[in-house]
């Protein structure tokens, strides 16, 4: 593909055009660089985006470098239509359970996936003004189009369409994210597969769809598809869904996708895949039985491979292996001068996560201290993320099982959401707020939210543990009522009544018959 073929996103409608305007303009030519840049950055992903215009308004000279779009993953073929498509199948779903609320649906009415499909793209062209080119030149980026790579330990080549420019730089900092990748899988390569890369491309509905992997990205879009109408085959090597997450948290939202009509082939061994006339085979042992089904499309949710081919990581002395390249606690490499931030360097694949390494680099990379004192650690920083399956499943912190490894006793804590008022008038009252306190403190170390509006809602827990306050700050915050919100306060609330002793009990009733006197 060429780096300026104007069809660089499909399918070539007006949205994708102005995408591609926006974030990989065809008639732009690169500045010739005049001088040392502060910081030249590698990849226009989230990373590479907040490294190069936070420096930027601290006055740094500083160049960004993107061979595909600028936007990266998120933007492109990640958080942003994922999030578009997703809403478009909660809307259809709760379209089809209206009657609850005493709407009545006429039979027939019949979802549109390509119009669906075409409101992401309008959406993502609409916000893709704020990752372009032309902003970010603005903004005082010098941007550059095409692929750069290092030739010595202070230049930067960048090869674009109309030649070849040297950048010079005193700092560098990488951030060329990751790509999908796919297990080997006997006759999948031979089949086809569609990956997150691919898979917001469709604009028709695939009737029969094969999911493998039961991580965020499977469950998200195993989810919608279902919703849509598609009969969905969710295969998952490990068992039940979302291995990593609270496993009470995994069964509720297994328990919803089931109901949405999506097959579970959990424990999935020996996966082969065979293209027929009939369309792709898939046949799996699951739980010791045998399945064979067919599928129209093959969507892979599994395995993410760093981008560290081609930039010339060899020719500056900077270390990288099968997970990437590799950063000490302030993102820097084995090469002193050069940093990395985002899904290059990291195990945490968020676009949150890269907004915040990007901040350490700035930091690290522009105000070295002679001594290291002062410098910006990732060790710091306080992490949440979510899966934004209905309903969501959001975390931050230390899940129970990790205070145990790492030697912390800690109380846990779960209030149920079907005792929330406004969850329950909603008819979103599947789910629960679950709390680990540090024992003998007030020190939550660790919360898990499932609930329709999870991701929003674990931000009081992230807000609490990064200010270094306890479950006390919460308890004593004014929650405004009905809100389903008031989880976060009534699980904390758990913990107090623990702590009101039947001991504390009798000394106050002893202080109240005093009082009476």
């Amino acid at each position: 593909m060429s780096q300026h073929d104007e069809h660089l996103v499909l399918p070539n409608d007006e949205y994708n055009r102005t995408l591609v305007s926006n974030v990989h303009p065809t008639n732009w030519v690169n500045p010739e660089p005049a001088g040392r840049y502060n910081i030249v950055v590698i990849g226009a992903g989230t990373a590479g985006l907040i490294t190069a215009v936070v420096a930027a308004s601290l006055g740094a000279k500083v160049a960004l470098i993107e061979k595909h779009l600028m936007g990266g993953d998120c933007l492109n073929v990640g958080c942003v239509p994922s999030k578009g498509m997703i809403r478009a199948a909660r809307a259809w779903a709760h379209l089809r359970n209206a009657e609850e609320f005493g709407l009545h649906i006429p039979p027939g009415v019949k979802h549109d996936f390509g119009a669906a499909m075409a409101r992401m793209r309008k959406l993502r062209a609409r916000i893709s003004h704020n990752d372009s080119v032309h902003r970010y030149t603005k903004l005082g980026v010098d941007v550059y189009i095409g692929s750069g790579r290092f030739t010595s330990g202070n230049t930067i080549q960048v090869e674009g369409p109309a030649g070849n420019r040297t950048l010079n730089f005193a700092k560098a900092a990488v951030c060329t994210g990751a790509r999908a990748s796919a297990p080997p899988i006997p006759g999948l390569q031979e089949a086809g597969y569609l990956t997150n890369e691919t898979v917001f491309s469709l604009t028709e509905l695939p009737q029969r769809i094969g999911v493998i992997g039961a991580g965020p990205i499977g469950c998200e879009l195993a989810q919608s598809f279902a919703r849509f109408g598609s009969q969905v085959y969710l295969i998952e090597a490990l068992h039940g869904i979302m291995p990593n997450e609270d496993r009470d948290a995994a069964d509720i939202v297994e328990q919803q996708m089931l109901r949405d009509g999506v097959k579970l082939l959990c424990c999935g061994k020996d996966l082969k895949v065979q293209k027929t006339d009939a369309g792709k085979r898939l046949t799996v042992d699951s739980h010791g039985q045998k399945y064979d089904v067919l599928a129209d499309e093959i969507l892979v949710g599994v395995g993410r491979t760093p981008n560290v081919e081609g930039i010339g990581l060899e020719a500056v002395g900077v270390e990288y292996d099968k997970d990437g390249v590799k950063v000490n606690s302030k993102l820097q490499t084995t090469n002193p001068k050069i940093f990395a931030a985002g899904d290059i360097c990291s195990h945490y694949k968020f676009t949150h996560a890269a907004d915040a390494m990007a901040q350490i680099v700035i930091q690290n990379a522009l105000f070295p201290h002679p001594f290291g004192l002062a410098s910006a650690s990732v060790e710091s920083l306080i992490m949440p993320w979510c899966t934004f399956t209905e309903p969501e499943v959001a975390h931050v912190g230390l899940y129970e099982k990790d205070a145990k490894e790492k030697g912390i006793e800690v109380e846990t804590y779960t209030y149920k959401l079907d005792e929330v008022d406004r969850a329950i008038l909603d008819g979103e009252e599947e789910g629960f707020a679950r709390i680990h306190v540090q024992k003998s403190t007030d020190k939550i170390v660790g919360a898990t939210i499932v609930a329709a509006h999870a991701g929003d809602m674990i931000n009081e827990f992230s807000v609490l543990m990064k200010a270094g306050a306890g479950a006390k700050t919460i308890a004593g915050t004014i929650h405004p009522y009905p809100t389903q919100a008031e989880v976060n306060k009534k699980v904390v609330n758990l913990w107090r009544k623990a702590h009101f002793t039947p001991r504390t009990k009798r000394l106050l009733m002893k202080l109240f018959a005093w009082m009476r006197r």
